[in-house]
């Protein structure tokens, strides 16, 4: 088959854990809390190393920046945008702990804007996120509740499932809670805005930096009760920024994928195993597709699988 694999790129994160190498069997850096992985990135301080693909072996070093440098649009596809890097960032996410409520910024300010899609691959019962504002919360009462127990009171709170997929528009305050393992999908942006850390602090008994003015700003005070993607067929989620769509390929299916010259397709199989050719692909690995490359046949494994696959925006 015709495809790129990259090199994850691990992150220490004060709420990570070791479900990276419980669930997909990752070799993870040892005695540190791993919170993500950034899977497919091109950003002046992190970029995504090809391990093995076309013409893998003939450069010294081969990266997503270097194929979006020399290759774009036999590889990216004809609607690849005009941008000096590869704009969309894939992680993993492991949150053991609480992650921070926190704002994304929206375009126009002098911060890189940030929007994003949780598609949720484990959950423990009890886990949960917070998206939006409840119903009636005004910036007043969100302000006064900063740093107190009543802020969770005015997130609109759900329950998450394997599965699920929540979109996160620049704007929507929101937090992961413990328990969720999810698959990542956003621009290509590190900007977070913390409005509240749960009194958390390190190792060293520090806090981490609050952005609360910046945050306030940020929120969209009318964005009221979300609820989880409703998937169209197979298509999951659909922004100017990228599109997310699912497969559930049951015992014996087959799929036939066809590109259209016009987009890359990244696959990650988030359930189950798959064979391509001579290859089995297994929950947790992920592979990039050029857009140039002719029509591949997916075969099921076992009970079947789940797959999620990433191209450009509408």
């Amino acid at each position: 088959m015709n495809a790129y694999f990259f090199k994850p790129i691990y992150q220490e994160r004060i709420w990570g854990a070791d479900n990276l190498s419980t669930l997909f069997g990752r070799t993870l850096p040892a005695g540190k809390k791993i919170g993500e992985s950034w899977d497919l990135v091109d950003r002046p301080e992190a970029c995504s190393d090809v391990i093995a693909g076309p013409g893998v072996g003939e450069k010294t070093r081969q990266t997503l920046h270097t194929l979006w440098q020399e290759k774009r649009v036999e590889i990216f596809g004809t609607r690849a945008p005009d941008l000096a890097r590869f704009p969309i960032l894939i992680k993993l996410l492991d949150a053991q702990d609480n992650l921070s409520v926190q704002v994304h910024p929206p375009a126009g300010g002098e911060a890189e804007p940030k929007t994003e899609m949780w598609y949720f691959l484990e959950c423990q019962p009890e886990a949960k996120i917070y998206a939006g504002l409840r119903q009636g919360v005004n910036r007043k009462k969100f302000e006064q509740a900063i740093g107190t127990p009543e802020l969770p009171k005015l997130l609109h709170e759900l329950h998450p499932q394997q599965s699920d997929a929540m979109f996160l528009p620049s704007g929507r305050v929101h937090a992961i809670g413990a328990g969720n393992v999810i698959l990542e999908i956003q621009q290509s942006s590190d900007t977070t805005y913390r409005v509240d850390d749960w009194g958390r602090v390190d190792e060293s008994g520090r806090p981490r930096a609050l952005h609360r003015e910046q945050a306030l700003e940020a929120i969209r005070f009318n964005d009221y009760e979300p609820t989880f993607a409703q998937p169209h067929g197979e298509r999951v989620i659909a922004c100017p920024f990228f599109s997310v769509s699912r497969a559930f390929i049951y015992p014996g299916e087959y799929r036939v994928w066809t590109s259209d010259q016009t987009s890359f397709q990244y696959h990650f199989l988030a359930q189950g195993e798959l064979k391509i050719d001579d290859r089995v692909f297994k929950r947790g690995e992920s592979w990039f597709v050029p857009a140039s490359t002719d029509s591949y046949t997916l075969e099921p494994q076992g009970e079947g699988a789940e797959l999620v696959t990433v191209q450009w925006g509408k």
